[in-house]
C-alpha cells in the first residue's frame, strides 16, 4: 500500500511539473508553429537564475524574479532570432533552437561550473503536508502541485473566456484578419512566446529545489516535455496537462515495479511463450522507466496520430 501511495502522488507531482514546462511549449509550438528546441533551457534558466538570486535575497523573491527574467531572454530570443528564421520554415528554426539550446548550456557551465549547485527546498517549506500509511509527505511537493493547477487554470479561463485569449487563437487562425482589425499580431506572438518561458521559469524555480540543479537538466527533461506535447496533441492545453500525468505515473511506477516482462507474462499463463521469445523479456520494468516516455507515445500514436486530445484533420 506504501508504495503505491506514494508511487501515485511522486507520478501526479512530477507529472505537473512537466506540465508547467510542456504547457508552454504547447502554446508555443502548437498556436505559432515554432519548433524551440531549446525550451527546456528557459527550466534551466529559470533554476539557475532563482539559484543566483536565493543567495542573497531568498527563495520567494527568486520564484517572482527569476521566471521575469526568462521571459524577458524569452522575447528577446522570439524578436531577434527566431522570427527571422520563421519564414524559412521548420528546418531552420530547429537547427537555430538546437545550437541555442548548447549555448545556454555552456554559458551556465562557464557561469556557475560544470556540477551541481546546492539549490535546495526554502526552510519555511519543510514539513509534512501529510502523514498517512507510515509515510509523511513533505509539503514543497504538494506546492508545486498546487502552482501547476492554479497556472492550468488561470491559462485556461484566459485562453477561453477572455479578449486576450480570442485575440491569440483568432492570430494563429487568421493573422490577416486580426491585423486588419487593428492587433499587432508579431506583438502577440511576441506575448505567447514570453508567457512560455514565464511557465517553464516557474518550473524551473520550483523543480530546481525538487530535482538537482546542473547543467544537464535540460536535457534530462527536454525529451519527456516534447514527448507530452506530442502524446497530448499540439495546442490543447488539456491535452498537455493529460499527458503530463500519463508520463509522470508511468514513470513513477515503473521505477519501483522490479519485475520483468517475461515474469508478467508468468502471472498471465503464457510462460512457454515467453521462454520462446529470447532474452529481452528478462528486461526488468524498472530498468526501462528511462524509456517509458517514448513507450507510450509510440503506444498513443499508433491509435491516435493527432495525440490524446488534439484536433483531428
Amino acid at each position: 500500500m506504501e508504495f503505491f501511495v506514494v508511487s501515485t502522488l511522486n507520478g501526479i507531482i512530477h507529472g505537473l511539473l512537466l506540465f508547467m514546462v510542456s504547457a508552454g511549449l504547447t502554446l508555443i509550438f502548437g498556436m505559432m508553429g515554432i519548433l524551440n528546441f531549446a525550451h527546456a533551457s528557459f527550466y534551466m534558466l529559470g533554476a539557475y537564475f532563482a539559484y543566483a538570486m536565493g543567495t542573497r535575497l531568498g527563495f520567494w523573491p527568486g520564484l517572482l524574479v527569476a521566471p521575469l527574467l526568462v521571459a524577458l531572454v524569452g522575447m528577446l530570443i522570439e524578436r531577434y532570432l527566431l522570427r527571422p528564421t520563421h519564414r524559412h520554415g521548420h528546418g531552420h528554426e530547429l537547427l537555430i533552437t538546437f545550437g541555442l539550446a548548447l549555448l545556454v548550456e555552456e554559458f551556465i557551465k562557464l557561469a556557475f561550473g560544470n556540477y551541481p549547485v546546492e539549490y535546495a527546498t526554502p526552510e519555511a517549506l519543510r514539513f509534512a503536508a501529510f502523514s498517512a500509511f507510515g509515510i509523511s509527505y513533505p509539503f514543497f511537493r504538494v506546492f508545486i502541485g498546487i502552482i501547476a493547477v492554479v497556472m492550468f487554470g488561470i491559462l485556461y479561463l484566459m485562453l477561453k473566456f477572455t479578449r486576450v485569449g480570442i485575440v491569440v487563437r483568432a492570430s494563429v487562425e487568421r493573422p490577416a484578419m486580426v491585423e486588419a482589425l487593428g492587433h499587432n499580431v508579431p506583438l502577440v506572438f511576441l506575448g505567447v512566446f514570453g508567457v512560455g518561458a514565464w511557465m517553464a521559469g516557474v518550473a524551473g524555480v520550483v523543480g530546481g529545489a525538487y530535482f538537482t540543479v546542473n547543467p544537464n537538466m535540460a536535457l534530462e527533461l527536454g525529451v519527456s516535455v516534447f514527448v507530452v506535447v506530442v502524446v497530448g496533441g499540439l495546442g490543447s492545453l488539456e491535452g498537455a496537462l493529460v499527458a503530463s500525468l500519463l508520463i509522470g505515473l508511468l514513470s513513477s511506477f515503473s521505477v519501483g515495479i522490479d519485475y520483468s516482462l517475461g515474469d508478467l507474462f508468468e502471472l498471465a499463463g503464457l510462460g512457454q511463450w515467453a521462454a520462446r521469445s529470447g532474452g529481452l523479456l528478462t528486461l526488468k520494468i524498472s530498468s526501462l522507466a528511462g524509456s517509458m516516455p517514448v513507450i507510450a507515445m509510440l503506444i498513443v500514436l499508433m491509435f491516435r496520430p493527432t495525440g490524446l486530445l488534439g484536433a483531428r484533420e
